[in-house]
């Protein structure tokens, strides 16, 4: 019991959340880059201009901010927020009229 408490704390989720351009064909190839690029990173959408990766971490975290701050296009306006499992626990989801429970975080490999 005690060790998913502080596993709670421990483990990250990032979100990253953009608003790029898409007027030009340079532009919407930049758009579809940054968003093969979060993929194949790891992250999944969770709306259209939102993707969240789940992180064992705080380490781990801070090298996919690192990642996607590499491969960001120069146009447009990317936030990226760095969350605990537990703040993310509280997500409440609204989708239509019926409510949806979170998607549960991947299995964890532990060596002890």
């Amino acid at each position: 019991m005690q060790f998913d408490r502080i596993n709670a704390y421990r483990v990250m989720w990032v979100f990253v959340f953009f608003d790029l351009p898409t007027e030009t064909k340079p532009e919407r190839k930049a758009h579809a880059q940054f968003r093969k690029e979060l993929m194949k990173d790891g992250f999944t959408m969770m709306q259209f201009s939102v993707y969240v990766r789940h992180c064992a971490s705080a380490e781990s975290a801070e090298a996919h901010i690192r990642r996607v701050k590499a491969f960001m296009p120069k146009k447009g306006h990317v936030s990226i927020l760095r969350i605990t499992d537990k703040q993310y626990g509280d997500i409440l989801n609204i989708w239509g009229a019926k409510t949806e429970p979170l998607e549960s975080p991947p299995a964890q490999l532990e060596f002890f």
